[in-house]
């Protein structure tokens, strides 16, 4: 099954490596135009720290004929939390929350709740274009003491590929990913790609990783031209989706490996 009706659970042993909340919306230039004292001011509390940096935009498919557009330069102001592990993300097109320690979706709607209304409050979005809620697990077989355990023993077979069958052997595969695209219901998709791999560190001279961890990656969305005041139900109804899918994802030995609460 695709999808379980496992209850939503929470563990002790967590593989859980980073969640992200993207709203998109149509570009409002006083962002980029002007620092954003007053949202600062709102925001400051909860996120003290505070750096902007500046990215270039995805060039644009030209159309034929024209010109190709140089990439735009991006000011992506970037509020962070005093302990470094929440950060809220503001550029002239969207608006994203993401922490690497979890404390379950109470927690996260709860740390969203004051930035999202401030913002809406202060540039009043006309509408959101897309709103967006991301898992990224990364399961360690040494941190969960399976080191012995093949992947078709601990995850899904619809998400390992050639890799589900007995007769292949993991350490003959040089690559094996699993990336499908679902619509939930008449308004919100996925997104999920799976597969093992390594994961680099990308501070210089940083030692790397030799352990070849699984990646189940969950982007859940809904587009078209979303009210802002339906911007928190809508996030309720992503999170709806997450669990079915998360569990149905997993076997039940690592379900009893990441210690369920």
């Amino acid at each position: 099954m695709l999808y379980s009706d496992n209850p939503r659970t929470h563990y002790d042993r967590p593989q859980l490596a980073e969640v992200i909340c993207q709203l998109r919306f149509p570009a409002i230039l006083s962002i980029g135009a002007r620092e954003p004292v007053d949202f600062q001011d709102a925001v400051r509390g909860m996120f003290p720290r505070y750096a902007a940096k500046e990215e270039q935009s995805a060039p644009r498919i030209p159309v034929p004929g024209a010109a190709a557009e140089p990439p735009k330069t991006v000011i992506n102001h970037n509020f962070i939390s005093a302990d470094g592990h929440w950060k809220l993300n503001l550029t002239s097109g969207f608006i994203s929350l993401s922490t690497v320690a979890y404390p379950g979706w109470e927690g996260f709607g709860q740390q969203f709740d004051l930035p999202l209304a401030q913002f809406i409050r202060i540039y009043q979005p006309a509408f959101f274009e897309r709103i967006g809620l991301r898992y990224v697990n990364i399961f360690s077989r040494r941190a969960l003491e399976l080191e012995r355990e093949p992947w078709r023993e601990l995850i899904a077979a619809p998400y390992l590929g050639v890799l589900a069958e007995e007769d292949v052997d993991e350490s003959a595969a040089r690559k094996c990913s699993v990336d499908v695209e679902l619509n939930l219901d008449s308004s919100c998709h996925v997104k999920i790609h799976a597969g093992p791999g390594m994961v680099k560190q990308n501070i210089p001279n940083a030692p790397q990783d030799p352990e070849v961890k699984f990646i189940l990656d969950m982007d859940l969305f809904m587009s078209g031209q979303i009210d802002p005041r339906m911007a928190a139900g809508g996030l309720e109804t992503l999170h709806g989706h997450s669990a079915p899918l998360f569990q149905g994802a997993i076997t039940d030995r690592l379900h009893s490996a990441m210690e369920p609460q």
